[in-house]
């Protein structure tokens, strides 16, 4: 079993924290702001390399991490107290956590852990702490192909590589799908995935 822990800097209402409510099942440790380093994984935006199979051993040796903050406030969170010996970024992926859901990297913490999982290969552990919460496997189902696409990759490199053809297949299908029904009224399905992508490939900058 992976070890799993966090950051808590405050940022989020406790009642609706999923990290909070990992700690409160016993499937997350908590780690002390300004603590000793983690060994292991760390999510965090602040990373210049993303996520991939190739951390794989690390991740089964020496743990995954996260930071739960908001992402509103970021500027607010106090990075130099978060020592991490592996950082690294998400790709893009989808929330379906209520608050952000349909929003492109605005993952929450449980649903962070569980991609990092999926993508260096624990798929069953992945499903395992999404498994306590209602929306879990909406996060899977939203993702799934991403996330298979993600797993099969050799490293980071190839990750953003996935991801940018991922994205530019996106927007080429959504430009098709406008031209061939342009007379057409669109369906509120059809417009909500258009700006998910049009978000997703502004925040990513491809």
């Amino acid at each position: 079993k992976v070890a799993l822990a966090m950051w808590d800097v405050g940022h989020c209402d406790p009642k609706r924290c999923s990290g909070r409510k990992l700690l409160r099942l016993g499937l997350i440790q908590s780690l002390r702001l300004g603590g000793r380093r983690f060994p292991g994984v760390v999510l965090t935006p602040r990373a210049e390399s993303t996520i991939s199979p190739a951390d794989s051993a690390l991740v089964s040796k020496a743990g995954l991490a996260v930071v739960d903050c908001s992402w509103a406030s970021l500027d607010s969170v106090p990075w130099s107290s978060i020592k991490a010996a592996h950082p690294r970024l998400l790709p893009f992926l989808v929330a379906a956590n209520p608050v952000n859901y349909g929003k492109p990297c605005q993952l929450s913490c449980v649903e962070a852990l569980a991609a990092a999982l999926y993508i260096v290969g624990l798929p069953e552990e992945a499903r395992l702490i999404l498994r306590s919460f209602g929306w879990g496997d909406e996060f899977l189902s939203l993702n799934g192909e991403l996330l298979s696409l993600y797993a099969q990759c050799r490293d980071a490199a190839e990750v953003i590589r996935t991801q940018k053809e991922y994205l530019d297949k996106a927007e080429q299908e959504t430009l098709r799908k406008k031209d061939a029904e342009m007379d057409l009224p669109p369906s509120g399905s059809s417009e909500e995935e258009d700006e998910v992508l049009a978000e997703g490939l502004k925040q990513l900058d491809v």
